[in-house]
């Protein structure tokens, strides 16, 4: 009975979690959605030809407005690669496109604190920057040309068909009148069902996660490992702790951001939970996608640079904040122990709920329902069916 009484605490923890996310989610893929409907990715490439700052920053930008879910980002930035995007473009695009998204910094600061959407901000282009400087250093000459010849192969990893998909709108008319149109609505409305379908998994997978930790795992244990009664070595050590977390979690996306919450409250540094949050590139699983598309020797500078400037984007973000006091004080945030209560987060959900609802109703009169079995598609596959002014395809 003690077995299953815990499983139960850990189920409802995990649901309690849910609820307190949903609206957040919901409203954030739907703005994602509306960006990502007047991006288009065949302009994409030329702008990221080199390494050269503007070439990075433009990668980055474009990333932010190109929000997908990490396994599609990984293989949109091999297709950028592959297409003629220098390599460090390619990784800067990569990131900035699982964490610079709207998306995330919205459920970051309605569940952790809008301090911690600042430190998403300011730390994600820090960690662009080493990233940038670390493929400089270490990913030049034969190495990126074994990544390119591999690369070339169109080995298939993960999220290939959705990465591969172009499903925006196909015109050259203003802002309002692509979006309003009828391809503007079956545009968003499937993005915002193919990134849920994207992410689905992992933010099951994370709010588990996240309640076994809080249910199960005494903080006393989590203080006791980050250290919290020792202010020096709770910094030194939890840069360096966070990302090794999230490495084997096995947790991507805004997926992690629960169990964030969870390690927040349990002692771990400000800097630790930042480098946490940003991790999701060098989770398990893509390692062995990068294995696949770019070979081992790339694989395995690529997680060490990324996995170097995660831990100095963490120090950075700690250091600049600590100063100006934007450090948060509270370690006992409400989504671990608050439950489901009718309060206005009920009617944000309920409004969240008929959102979607429409969303999905646009998405599958349009005939778009076939998409979805094409998401893991094969590499070299540009049928994404983009919606033109003219009509919504059928």
């Amino acid at each position: 009975m003690d077995i299953i009484q815990a499983i139960l605490n850990a189920l409802l923890t995990a649901a309690s979690m849910a609820w307190q996310i949903l609206w957040p989610l919901v409203f954030g893929f739907t703005i994602s959605g509306i960006i990502q409907a007047v991006v288009r990715k065949e302009r994409i490439t030329r702008l990221m030809a080199d390494d050269s700052p503007r070439a990075i920053s433009v990668a980055s930008i474009l990333g932010a407005a190109s929000s997908s879910c990490s396994y599609a980002a990984v293989a949109l930035a091999r297709a950028l690669f592959r297409k003629g995007a220098s390599f460090t473009s390619a990784m800067a695009f990569q990131i900035a496109s699982t964490n610079l998204v709207l998306e995330l910094g919205l459920i970051l600061a309605f569940v952790m604190g809008w301090q911690f959407t600042l430190a998403e901000f300011v730390g994600g282009p820090i960690m662009i920057i080493l990233v940038a400087l670390g493929c400089r250093l270490w990913m030049g000459g034969r190495i990126v040309d074994a990544a390119r010849q591999q690369a070339e192969k169109g080995v298939a990893g993960s999220m290939e068909g959705h990465a591969a998909m172009d499903m925006s709108v196909q015109s050259d008319r203003g802002f309002l009148q692509r979006l309003f149109s009828s391809a503007g609505m079956t545009s968003v409305s499937r993005f915002f069902v193919m990134d849920w379908a994207a992410v689905l998994r992992d933010i099951v997978i994370g709010l588990l996660i996240a309640g076994a930790f809080a249910a199960w795992v005494p903080k006393e244990w989590l203080q006791a490992i980050f250290f919290q009664n020792d202010p020096t070595l709770s910094f030194l050590l939890g840069p360096l702790i966070g990302p090794l977390l999230a490495m084997i979690s096995f947790v991507c996306s805004v997926g992690n951001v629960p169990l964030a919450a969870v390690l927040w409250n349990g002692g771990i540094s400000f800097g630790g939970v930042v480098s946490f949050i940003f991790a999701d590139l060098i989770i398990i699983p893509i390692i062995l996608i990068y294995k696949k598309y770019y070979g081992w020797k790339p694989a395995a500078r690529i997680t060490s640079i990324f996995y170097g400037a995660m831990v100095l984007a963490g120090y950075a973000v700690e250091l600049l904040f600590t100063p100006l006091g934007l450090v948060p004080a509270n370690r006992s945030l409400s989504i671990v122990e608050a439950g489901i209560s009718w309060n206005y987060t009920t009617w944000l959900n309920i409004a969240a709920i008929i959102l979607a609802g429409a969303l999905l109703i646009v998405f599958f009169r349009s005939g778009s329902r076939s998409m979805l079995a094409m998401m893991g598609g094969s590499p070299e596959a540009q049928d994404g069916t983009p919606a033109t002014d003219e009509a919504a395809p059928a």
